[in-house]
């Protein structure tokens, strides 16, 4: 694929002269999107063009339109055939502008040149009003991580209070959660079909706004009512019972419909889809992308773009289930895969960029060691309402077995034009240790931990223990930071028998729900002791649609509806933040006097041990 062989045409439209050039005088969807366009499966716009104009539709795209102006952006094109698609973009606009602190960012990955002015917050509503105001009858479709976490009553950690479904602000007619390929290919067989995007009711992995005493006879298998968004303002309890609802349905296998009351509405939300299938996935990776930003951005530098370009992505979902993360929410636990011949397909792409020079910076996922890995006995998948696959322990029906990822990488090594492939997605050390009574994975777990570190880490391995509190870790849904210490010292021992100089480096978190100062100040003694002075770190930020978030918010932990302790005030998480610099001689008088008052005195000697 060489940059002077492709056209304007070889990129969906994006202006007026765009769609002369492809001689069109209308478009049947016109997507409007919060990121920049990049023609490539990592950004969801892209993807969902690519989708739509596969199944024979003339597809326009307005990436990071101007809502401050004439509003000329939302005019250009006209009015589509069919309906208007919104999304905010690959991240959810308000953690994409703001910091833990509230405090504005000063750069966007995905907007050209690091600008972060050029959406903006909450940007799924504000461009929806704006469509509905111009357009009131034509229809409107959201969908993406904003829409998808922000489906159901949620708490906003921006304006510090609990939200109605994104649906009741927007006013759009459908809302499309998760991964959006199969939901929206049924809608467009219905659209086809001669009905009304008013009138879809039946998709799977949607959700809509009914009248009270008009929502629709439901034709699924079952359904589940939760508390309305009222009784919730009332009352913190209601809203933590409802998220567990939530999830579970969110990570069964065979989920409900979920019905709740908002304002003279009800809110039904339809069950996911059953996760994509080895040529599902495929198709959506095989599209024909051209891998590159558009050319209005020639000599514009898109720092996500840069990240990505010569990655691959293996597989969707993760059945980790943190209860930070989002991702199972949007993408769900179970593993949809590709094939082995559509990822080797795709790297051979790679490989023929004109500025590829013999390195894969990823072959990764959600968390990159889950490829190929579901329930043994899905039977048993089917009745499981677990929101997590390896929490509190890896379960006996889940396979772990790391050998068709062991082939890819091969494979991919030895291909012609492939020097050496990282991995520089996160792993999950707990199922690299983990061992269980087949053998055969057992083995495959550590050749892949011996494969993975000898010949796969591009100087630095990032891991994410996330504490070294097992209370806090618990908390977290993460393993024991017991084995991490079993993990760090296999990757010691790797680098020493091959005379590499490579870093383990561990993510962290502060101010976690559960998470106490003196945990805090315990991390600090404990990664001292080993030697790190972190760098990756981060305050916990509540974001939609997660177990910490509704913790953070209720006050109580969804499952056995008690009481948690969690670091709110900014003096409270400044506390707990500054344990991670302990090594910062301007901090030492500070946590000395603070290690003092939580009656931790025996730390002061670990960390500054007397010359």
């Amino acid at each position: 694929m060489k940059k002077n062989q492709l056209q304007l045409t070889d990129f969906l439209p994006t202006t007026k002269k765009e769609m002369d050039l492809r001689e069109w005088d209308w478009v049947d969807v016109i997507l409007f999107s919060g990121d920049a366009y990049i023609d490539h499966p990592s950004f969801g716009t892209a993807v969902i063009g690519r989708l739509l104009e596969s199944l024979g539709l003339r597809v326009a795209i307005v990436p990071q339109p101007n809502w401050r102006d004439d509003l000329r952006d939302f005019k250009k094109l006209g009015v589509p055939r069919m309906f208007f698609a919104v999304t905010a973009g690959v991240m959810d606009s308000m953690i994409n502008h703001y910091t833990a602190n509230k405090r504005l960012r000063s750069n966007d990955a995905y907007t050209p040149d690091g600008r972060s002015d050029m959406r903006p917050d909450r940007a799924i509503t504000v461009y929806s009003n704006i469509l509905k105001e111009l357009y009131p009858d034509v229809p409107l479709i959201i969908g993406g991580v904003e829409a998808s976490l922000r489906r159901v009553s949620h708490y906003d950690y921006w304006s510090n209070s609990l939200h109605k479904t994104i649906l009741a602000d927007t006013k759009a007619d459908l809302l499309v959660y998760g991964m959006g390929e199969l939901p929206l290919t049924q809608i467009m067989r219905e659209i086809l079909n001669g009905k009304a995007v008013s009138e879809i009711r039946n998709i799977p992995q949607t959700a809509y706004l009914a009248n009270k005493n008009q929502v629709p006879e439901n034709p699924f298998k079952d359904g589940v009512c939760l508390f309305s968004h009222e009784e919730c303002l009332k009352d913190k309890l209601k809203q933590a019972k409802n998220f567990r609802v939530v999830e579970e349905q969110s990570n069964l296998l065979y989920a409900s419909r979920i019905l709740q009351d908002v304002d003279d509405k009800t809110l039904v939300v339809n069950p996911p889809f059953p996760p994509m299938t080895e040529e599902e996935i495929d198709a959506s990776f095989d599209f024909p992308y051209t891998r590159l930003p558009h050319p209005k951005y020639k000599n514009k530098h898109i720092s996500a773009y840069e990240m990505i370009k010569f990655s691959v992505n293996l597989h969707r979902g993760c059945f980790g289930g943190c209860a930070f993360c989002t991702i199972s929410a949007h993408q769900g636990k179970f593993i949809a895969s590709r094939s082995k011949k559509s990822i080797l397909e795709e790297v051979k792409k790679i490989t023929e960029m004109p500025d590829f020079k013999g390195y894969i910076s990823d072959l990764g996922g959600p968390s990159a060691n889950m490829y190929k890995m579901q329930g043994k006995e899905l039977s048993v998948c089917e009745k499981c309402k677990r929101p997590s696959c390896i929490h509190p322990k890896i379960c006996p029906n889940l396979n772990t077995d790391h050998s068709a990822l062991l082939d890819i990488y091969r494979s991919v090594d030895n291909l012609p034009k492939v020097k050496k492939s990282f991995i520089g997605s996160g792993i999950r050390y707990d199922m690299l240790l983990h061992r269980g009574k087949d053998e055969v994975s057992n083995k495959a777990a550590e050749e892949y931990t011996k494969e993975l570190i000898v010949n796969h880490v591009s100087g630095r391995l990032k891991v994410a223990p996330e504490h070294t509190s097992d209370k806090t870790l618990n908390m977290m849904r993460k393993p024991s930071f017991s084995q991490f210490y079993q993990f760090k010292k296999i990757f010691d021992l790797e680098n020493k028998k091959h005379n590499l100089n490579q870093q383990l480096i561990p993510y962290f978190i502060s101010s976690h729900p559960g998470c106490t100062e003196e945990d805090m100040a315990e991390l600090s003694a404990i990664t001292k002791n080993l030697n790190f002075k972190l760098e990756q770190i981060q305050d916990f930020t509540p974001s939609p649609m997660t177990l910490a978030t509704e913790i953070y918010y209720t006050g109580y932990h969804p499952y056995t509806l008690e009481k948690v302790y969690t670091a709110k005030t900014a003096s409270q998480k400044e506390s707990q933040r500054q344990f991670f610099f302990w090594y910062d001689k301007q901090n030492k008088r500070k946590l000395i006097s603070e290690l003092k008052r939580i009656n931790r005195t025996d730390l002061i000697e670990k960390l500054y041990p007397k010359d």
